[in-house]
């Protein structure tokens, strides 16, 4: 079957060089980081200098017959606008890059104005990491509002991971309220493994708002590939708001500390328990529409040694 796979949740990085809740984030060696409180493996091994750059996450996609990105922005991983505008002018047609801006200090929609005029397609607004100890943003607080009327009026989209058993689902009802023109991407699956994920999942029933798949693999990592729990998940999410309101995201690079890139989307390919337009639809149509993103690499299967 041939398709079009987009990626809809990916990370891009320089160097991890940053602090969350008053925790540390640093790269260390050998694709370790720092993180909070502990040493883990934050990417694969062989990236050695703790790199997470453009060039090796396009060799992945070539391999993987991976043909378009989104990037969006984690707070752990401190802000990469300067490189992400970079990656966008050298590879234009493959990726679709996000900001993110310093979302503790009121000044939101000023410096998404100017991101924007980077060239940034959106905002990353990761939401669960709005939550601290000695701090909340709210998502409908008047700073962040004034961002996302921004955004509206200017076609931008909004990318929000919100923080699991809905703590924050009525604060993002409120933005798709108030600004209903404003296209939104839900990710993690909603949080698909905690309770009440229904709650994140129903806000796809708005008309422009989706939910992405970026970490899937994750949550799901205890029961491994092919991650049968994932695929039921799709099939309820399907069937609660249609296969159209869905879109595949890997959470590259974290996630392929315990899988390979390809294996983050081959698990769909090979489920028994969806059809082939709703594969094709999650996969990468219902993200090339999204974002709009135009003509794509042709990638030919190449054939491993091992086969």
């Amino acid at each position: 079957m041939a398709l079009t796979i987009i990626d809809a949740h990916s990370h891009l990085w320089l160097r991890q060089d940053t602090s969350w809740n008053n925790m540390p984030i640093r790269t260390t060696h050998d694709g370790r980081s720092f993180f909070l409180t502990e040493e883990v493996q934050m990417l694969p091994p062989f990236m050695v200098d703790g790199r997470n750059t453009a060039e090796v996450f396009l060799s992945n996609m070539n391999y993987a017959r991976v043909g378009g990105a989104v990037v969006v922005q984690e707070l752990i991983d401190g802000p990469q606008n300067d490189y992400l505008a970079e990656v966008k002018r050298m590879y234009p047609e493959c990726f679709e890059v996000f900001g993110l801006c310093d979302y503790f200090n009121g000044k939101s929609a000023e410096e998404a104005k100017a991101l924007s005029a980077r060239g940034f397609k959106g905002m990353a607004v990761p939401g669960h990491r709005l939550i601290t100890d000695g701090k909340r943003v709210m998502l409908n607080s008047p700073e962040m509002m004034d961002m996302f009327h921004y955004m509206e009026d200017n076609g931008m989209i909004l990318s929000v991971c919100l923080a699991e058993d809905n703590m924050q689902t009525a604060e993002i009802e409120e933005v798709i309220q108030e600004c209903p023109r404003l296209k939104i991407a839900i990710g993690h699956f909603g949080m698909v493994t905690a309770r009440g994920w229904e709650g994140q999942l129903r806000l796809a029933l708005n008309d422009n708002v989706m939910i992405e798949s970026g970490g899937i693999t994750w949550l799901f990592n205890a029961e491994f590939y092919p991650f049968k729990g994932a695929v039921l998940a799709i099939r309820k999410a399907i069937d609660t708001v249609g296969a159209d309101k869905l879109m595949w995201g890997s959470d590259y690079p974290r996630t392929i500390t315990a899988i390979t890139y390809k294996m983050s989307y081959d698990f769909i390919l090979k489920a028994d328990g969806l059809t082939d337009m709703e594969k094709a639809l999650f996969l990468g149509e219902n993200a090339r529409r999204f974002y709009g993103f135009g003509a794509l690499p042709d990638l030919p299967y190449v054939k491993n040694m091992s086969e």
